[in-house]
């Protein structure tokens, strides 16, 4: 006789939400069925949309709740540039790396380094949510599930904006999704790492908070807006703006969620 499913139990139920976090990279699933003429047109508009997911992620929900919970907005500012220099380090060794691949005669372009640095800031902050995940379910499932759903309310607009970066960038519909699913996977050792050791994952991630957002900072101002300027029309130009306008305030809206339910 099979032993009945705990639910109760802070694994299970932070497992499950892991795995609800993870499916939701599949929303950037439409891509699959729109025509290659239109996502020229739209790609661009994603990648627009993911700068501005990026920065009102950053500006109003990491650095904010690293600040609430550090204490000091000296320490969260060094942490903050810290970020941006380790994300500065490491695409100059994807960029040394990408000038050293082999490619063979008639193979495909090859991926654009902005692809990769948006891989790892995802895989980075989706380990964090495993961890705000494992951490919450441990104090209470009621919790949990708040934090999970706030969680997915934010990965909706995020993983939009990835796929679209990752089309930009090059990878082929199927690839991106892929990709971005296998990062969204990160969510799982998180909260795996934090029910085995505990609260000292727990106290990591405050300081993790500003380097993520110092990340993303980098990433969005970096790689992504230089991308869009690329002698558009105007009006193409405008409809960028407000994408990335629209991106920060889909932020605030998620972050005004999270204080309805009780999160902040």
């Amino acid at each position: 006789r099979m032993t009945p499913v705990d639910w109760g139990s802070p694994w299970v139920a932070a497992l499950a939400a892991a795995a609800l976090v993870a499916l939701m990279s599949l929303s950037g699933a439409a891509v699959l069925w729109v025509r290659e003429a239109t996502l020229r047109v739209v790609v661009p508009m994603l990648v627009a949309m993911a700068v501005g997911v990026l920065l009102g992620d950053a500006f109003l929900h990491l650095i904010p709740e690293a600040t609430e919970q550090l204490g000091s907005t000296t320490t969260v500012g060094i942490y903050t540039m810290a970020g941006f220099v380790l994300f500065f380090a490491i695409e100059k060794g994807v960029r040394w790396q990408h000038r050293h691949e082999f490619r063979s005669p008639g193979s495909r372009g090859a991926i654009q380094p902005m692809a990769r640095m948006n891989l790892i800031g995802d895989a980075v902050h989706n380990f964090m949510d495993g961890i705000l995940i494992a951490g919450s379910f441990a104090v209470d499932p009621v919790l949990g599930w708040a934090t999970t759903i706030a969680i997915v309310v934010h990965e909706i607009p995020q993983e939009l904006g990835d796929t679209g970066a990752l089309l930009c960038c090059g990878y082929a519909p199927r690839r991106a999704l892929l990709l971005n699913f296998l990062c969204a996977l990160a969510v799982v050792p998180g909260v795996v790492v934090t029910l085995l050791v505990g609260q000292y994952f727990e106290d990591l991630q405050k300081y993790l908070l500003p380097i993520a957002a110092g990340g993303f900072i980098y990433i969005a101002a970096s790689d992504f807006l230089p991308a869009l300027h690329s002698g558009e029309p105007l009006r193409a130009s405008a409809a960028q703006v407000c994408m990335v306008t629209l991106g920060m305030l889909l932020m605030y809206g998620v972050v005004a969620f999270e204080g309805v339910v009780g999160l902040h």
